[in-house]
């Protein structure tokens, strides 16, 4: 089970802790069920800044050799503007900006739109967590296998020694 103080900052959540019925209208309008490490962490808390901001990266991306920066996990719900179904959510990305229809985008990237985190559920099973590079004609890296492996795997990208 993640430990939210070991995955946000010390902000508070984006909306409310998530209950069933929230959880229900959202997954039936995404069209997809959520992983359930992510379901847990948004019962606890639901979405916010990451504590720890960058994510190893198989290879080079518009962000870095390395790496991708990572900012706010969307909650589960419509009120918060970056939740899963709110104004800046999962469907603005596809309509506003064209990002490709593979699932769902869960993270923003420092990069203002630029690149984005994704639950791709083009194969079957638990969806895997992909980085969308805009910059790269919409170049689709896995960066986890899971949820879960890509929450435990944020770093800080100090630890990349990159300056600000």
């Amino acid at each position: 089970m993640l430990d939210p103080a070991s995955v946000f900052d010390n902000s508070g959540p984006l909306e409310k802790p998530l209950t069933d019925e929230v959880l229900r209208a959202v997954e039936a309008q995404l069209g997809h069920q959520l992983p359930i490490a992510y379901v847990d962490l948004a019962r606890r808390h639901n979405g916010g800044s990451f504590a720890r901001d960058a994510h190893p990266a198989p290879g080079r991306t518009s962000w870095a050799e390395d790496h991708v920066g990572v900012y706010t996990l969307a909650s589960i719900g419509r009120t918060a503007r970056f939740s899963l179904c709110g104004e800046l959510g999962s469907g603005f990305w596809a309509a506003e900006w064209g990002y490709p229809d593979i699932g769902i985008y869960i993270a923003d990237c420092p990069s203002a739109g630029h690149d984005m985190v994704a639950l791709d559920y083009r194969s079957p099973g638990e969806p895997a967590v992909v980085h969308v590079d805009q910059e790269w004609n919409y170049r689709i890296t896995v960066l986890a296998p899971d949820f879960e492996t890509f929450v435990t795997g944020l770093v800080d990208e100090s630890d990349y020694g990159v300056d600000d």
